[in-house]
């Protein structure tokens, strides 16, 4: 079982890769699985307290004879092992993030160590749509942030093996790729000496099938340039959608995250983005009631999303995270304050969103279709990410056959606030 980010479900695969190779079977129902392996989150209180709700679950299995063995593996096993171990006694293994070759050893003591094993697709993964990792670990150190503490330092993988991987993916039917790390921006700086993100797209770029669709997520706003924007414009595979979380545009509140104070630069960047593309799809994360703010600063936010005219925002309030620098700032916002904040931004947002939406009516959209019913598909297109984002919604011609992971051509006719309707051309 994977819980929380992309990330962690690339994890997940490669350590399924490690189990397959040693003769493991993977199945989809765990009370017909001898051993229960969850590959954890450990990155805000919250998804702590699931990750322990589904190991509760798991011992259960096993006090009922369910279950022969548990694993517990990941981020939260990095930052709470010690409590971990004491609080649940009943765990077989515990082991870090990308210790695979622990759990492998583990279940099959004479196996061998498989570097070659690849990534295995797991029950829930869908093999049009698959996360390509560029690398782990942070060196931005903003100051509300556990993973640099859970994670350690960026770690990035060279572009010559992620091309490798790539390509391999695309082979085992890969429509989509998304490019996912803790930033994409600092990509490489470990290894090459700066930033080596332009590379890699580039050589992603001319060795991707073509059809191939290219998506990044998580890029630092204060790395981004126009001249990069521009760079993504003129590909044949990325698509026009950036994920660029920004958490606020006060100089202020930007310093105490302890990011750079560039309110002025975020906002002449998504200005430009619009500017080279009406229909450039953006999504953003904010974080409200972080310590300090004010009205007056939460206010500069709003106004901002009046500006921009972003296409998707994800809104979270501030949680003291254990070992972060904020935990321990003055002036807290109080928790009814942050939530009552969320509520007005999301509000400001839907509207947004809904008018983004409406531009699309009229227009003509591939499609990557997803679920098959027999009345209707259901699909993304350019503009949604998997998982967080919207879909789009295609009544399905009588006597025609679909297969998940085709793209199709649909006029849109109709949205809301999140998705939209069209049909098949």
């Amino acid at each position: 079982m994977t819980m929380g980010c992309a990330k962690n479900s690339v994890d997940s695969e490669v350590l399924a890769g490690r189990l397959r190779a040693a003769g493991h079977i993977l199945v989809d129902d765990v009370r017909e699985a001898q051993v229960g392996i969850v590959n954890t989150c450990g990155f805000i209180q919250e998804a702590v307290e699931e990750n322990i709700d589904v190991i509760l679950d798991l011992e259960r299995l096993k006090e009922e004879g369910e279950l022969k063995k548990i694993a517990v593996v990941g981020c939260l096993v990095n930052r709470y092992e010690a409590e971990l171990r004491e609080a649940l006694p009943s765990v077989d293994l515990f082991a870090h993030a990308e210790s695979w070759d622990e759990v492998t050893s583990f279940l099959s003591p004479d196996s061998k160590p498989s570097f070659t094993a690849g990534r295995a697709p797991l029950p829930e993964t869908t093999p049009w749509s698959r996360y390509l990792k560029v690398g782990e670990g942070c060196d931005t150190f903003c100051s509300y942030c556990a993973i640099p503490i859970i994670r350690g330092r960026l770690r990035s993988a060279p572009i010559e093996l992620l091309v490798e991987e790539a390509l391999k993916l695309c082979d085992e039917g890969a429509r989509e790729l998304c490019l996912v790390g803790q930033d994409l921006t600092a990509y490489g700086r470990d290894l090459y000496g700066e930033p080596a993100t332009w590379r890699l797209l580039e050589e992603l770029d001319r060795a991707l099938p073509n059809g191939v669709w290219l998506r990044l997520l998580y890029l630092h706003p204060d790395r981004m340039t126009s001249d990069f924007v521009e760079f993504l414009l003129e590909s044949a595979h990325i698509l026009p959608y950036l994920d660029i979380p920004i958490q606020h545009v006060d100089d202020s509140i930007l310093a105490r995250m302890n990011r750079a104070p560039a309110g002025g630069h975020i906002r002449a960047l998504f200005r430009r983005i619009r500017e080279l593309d009406p229909l450039f799809a953006i999504r953003t994360t904010i974080m409200t009631g972080f310590p300090g703010e004010t009205e007056e600063q939460f206010q500069k936010v709003l106004d901002f999303l009046d500006e921009a005219r972003i296409d998707r925002v994800g809104s979270f309030v501030y949680s003291p995270e254990e070992g972060t620098p904020a935990a321990s700032f003055p002036e807290r916002v109080p928790e009814e304050t942050a939530h009552e904040r969320r509520a007005r931004l999301m509000e400001l947002q839907e509207g947004i969103s809904l008018e983004r939406n409406g531009l699309f009516v009229g227009r003509e959209l591939d499609v990557l279709v997803e679920e098959v019913e027999l009345d209707q598909l259901l699909g993304r297109s350019y503009r949604d990410a998997p998982e967080v984002d919207g879909v789009v919604t295609l009544p399905r011609p009588g006597g025609m056959d679909f297969e998940p992971g085709c793209i199709v051509r649909a006029r849109i006719t109709d949205c809301d606030e999140h998705d939209l309707q069209g049909v098949l051309l």
